[in-house]
């Protein structure tokens, strides 16, 4: 069984809906059933006994446009457990390319960012070039860069609070630093926060990590353990946009990819263009009227 949900302006919905499940029968995925949802009224449900995920989803862009989307292959409920990436997912930036703008290099690190993102460069490796250009940056500038230059994507508080509200577990995981990440997942609702530690010495950033390195293998060593902690069963949910984020995107029942990298979102079974993370809350099935407003 797959279970596709595609947030579809009501306005002709219905013959794009014929042409869509015309197309999908030819590729030999009959439509078993296909409706809006009663609690969500702009979230299109299409049910097929059968199918590949990526294609049924490739079929629906096509007659649909590039909608928020998410394909399963069971019910869709509310997860127990939610894992995201911060940077470019939970806030609009990243944290070391606005970190630089203060040491002036900014478009030198952005773009090491860019390319590791996109999984051209190993992680490790340009994290550490990155850090190393910000040796002797004052560890003030943390700050007003917090203050000044970081802010949450539209629904990001929304989306953590409700999805609390409804028992699940909220962990924030990322491959940047705890100094801002701390701080956001307090402003945001997350219960647990993985990430770097910047080396700080008589006030300055020394250009090295402290401790190990939290990458690709933490994020999904950390939804793998969360998971695990709540038993057989538990679905899952996890948000990112880069290649460090693929492991646990693929091991979520429903990774979602925001704001993606190309190569993020191929791996991704769900989507979200619209950039406001309560899309999710619609692809869930949770009603807006349930929802806790950030």
């Amino acid at each position: 069984m797959l279970i596709a949900r595609l947030i579809a302006e009501a306005s002709g919905v219905e013959t794009r809906l014929d042409a869509a499940s015309e197309a999908l029968g030819k590729a030999g995925m009959p439509v078993a059933a296909a409706a809006m949802l009663d609690f969500c009224s702009d979230v299109l449900e299409v049910s097929l006994p059968q199918g590949d995920a990526k294609q049924v989803a490739a079929i629906l862009t096509e007659h649909f446009g590039e909608s928020d989307l998410l394909v399963a292959d069971h019910a869709i409920e509310i997860p127990h457990l939610f894992v995201s990436d911060m940077d470019s997912t939970m806030i609009g930036q990243e944290c070391i390319d606005e970190l630089a703008d203060f040491a002036g290099i900014k478009d030198k690190v952005a773009e090491i960012t860019e390319r590791a993102m996109r999984g051209e460069l190993e992680f490790e490796s340009a994290l550490r070039e990155r850090v190393g250009l910000l040796e002797g940056l004052g560890e003030r500038a943390i700050d007003n860069c917090l203050a000044e230059r970081i802010a949450p994507v539209s629904g990001a508080r929304t989306l953590v609070q409700t999805l609390k509200s409804k028992g699940c577990r909220t962990v924030l995981v990322t491959g940047g630093f705890h100094h801002f990440a701390d701080r956001v997942a307090d402003q945001l609702g997350f219960e647990r926060v993985v990430g770097n530690r910047l080396a700080v010495a008589n006030g300055q950033l020394t250009g090295a990590l402290a401790g190990p390195v939290s990458d690709a293998s933490t994020k999904l060593a950390t939804l793998e353990e969360e998971r695990g902690k709540l038993g057989e069963g538990a679905r899952v949910l996890a948000t990112g946009d880069g290649a460090n984020d693929i492991p646990m995107i693929e091991a979520a029942d429903y990774g979602i990819a925001y704001r993606a990298k190309p190569k993020a979102r191929d791996a991704a079974n769900g989507r979200i263009v619209s950039e406001d993370l309560t899309g999710v809350l619609k692809l869930l099935g949770i009603p807006e009227t349930e929802w806790v407003m950030g």
